[in-house]
């Protein structure tokens, strides 16, 4: 620990992303990247792009972008934002709209991120218990706070909250800001932009990471109300003005005009999902219903470290948590079919299934 360092970032604990593998042949199901490439407009923007252009600096405001986003969503450009990830835009949002006098609810057990940013803002927080079936029951979140946020569906568990009860918990907390985090929204769960015009207290994030298949080039966005986008474009201009480079812009747009590629490859995805899940649940595993491209899973003779390790010697990464609850869990990435069955293959020789 370098005694130069700020005061704050001492005891700061930073997220641990999953492994990103330096060698050859392993099937990786830890990182929840999507199996398939994205759009085929995204090569020939890719294939087009003039790199003289690149002496350049990009759109600062990603104008192209917010416009097709808008126009998927139904929204205008001034309720888009655009960042460096999605994981970017909720730094930016936990700064400009999470700081207040009293606490930020979340739950208990969701995506680690949150609570780094916590500690980095210096944010009061009070986690919210999930369910004994590991649901979020936004009924608890009714009590004074500073603001709500909730992952939808939640990661780790990739359980979905129903659209009728994030307008109950709207309808009943208006003063202050609810963050809804839609990183795996595509898959199956209900999205809470249509409550947008309806809500001003209401922000929705997304990436391009999962369903768009673009975790390489660092694309997230928020919708809101104008007043809470202008706070994040505040935020943002105070700290790098050009967040998105001009090919992650370019390749955006281009990824959004191929609906029926989008969908196909979702569909893909949703049915491999649904294979994996009975599959798990024939050799004995417990797995927690999912609208996400992961599946959350434990088997009670085996402990969720020990699988990991197995799978690990057998060149199959999945990620396990440590935390209480959930510690017996392995989060699976869903991939290809043939990435699926190698994962059910290995799994049917282990000893103790």
């Amino acid at each position: 620990m370098s005694r130069f360092w700020s005061p704050s970032i001492q005891s700061l604990v930073p997220y641990t992303p999953g492994e990103q593998p330096q060698v050859e042949g392993l099937i990786k199901l830890n990182t929840n990247e999507n199996p398939y490439p994205p759009a085929p407009a995204v090569r020939d923007v890719l294939d087009q792009f003039d790199t003289s252009r690149l002496r350049l600096y990009p759109d600062p405001e990603s104008a192209l972008l917010k416009q097709s986003l808008a126009h998927t969503h139904g929204l205008n450009t001034n309720q888009v934002f655009i960042g460096n990830g999605s994981d970017e835009v909720l730094a930016l949002t936990f700064m400009a709209l999470l700081r207040q006098d009293k606490p930020l609810l979340l739950p208990e057990t969701t995506y680690s991120f949150y609570n780094v940013y916590i500690d980095l803002y210096g944010i009061e927080a009070r986690h919210i218990e999930l369910t004994d079936d590991f649901r979020i029951d936004l009924s608890q979140y009714q009590q004074p706070n500073g603001g709500i946020i909730f992952a939808n569906p939640n990661a780790p568990t990739g359980i979905s909250v129903p659209l009728s009860e994030i307008r109950a918990l709207l309808e009943s907390n208006t003063d202050s800001v609810v963050v809804v985090d839609e990183a795996y929204v595509d898959f199956g769960a209900e999205s809470a932009t249509a409550l947008i015009d309806q809500y001003p207290n209401l922000l929705v994030t997304q990436t391009f990471s999962k369903s768009r298949s673009l975790a390489g080039l660092r694309i997230g966005c928020a919708f809101g109300h104008a007043d809470l986008i202008e706070a994040l474009e505040r935020v943002k201009n105070s700290f790098n003005s050009y967040p998105l480079d001009m090919l992650a812009q370019a390749v955006a747009v281009a990824s959004l005009e191929d609906e029926n590629y989008f969908r196909s490859r979702l569909d893909q995805v949703i049915a491999t999902r649904e294979w994996t899940n009975q599959q798990l649940q024939t050799l004995g595993f417990e797995v927690l219903p999912s609208h996400t491209n992961f599946v959350f899973a434990s088997h009670p003779n085996v402990s969720g470290a020990e699988l990991m390790a197995y799978l690990r010697e057998n060149k199959i990464l999945v990620r396990h948590f440590t935390k209480p609850r959930i510690e017996n869990h392995l989060r699976i990435t869903i991939g290809t079919d043939d990435e699926m069955q190698t994962l059910i293959n290995y799994l049917q020789q282990h000893p103790k299934l």
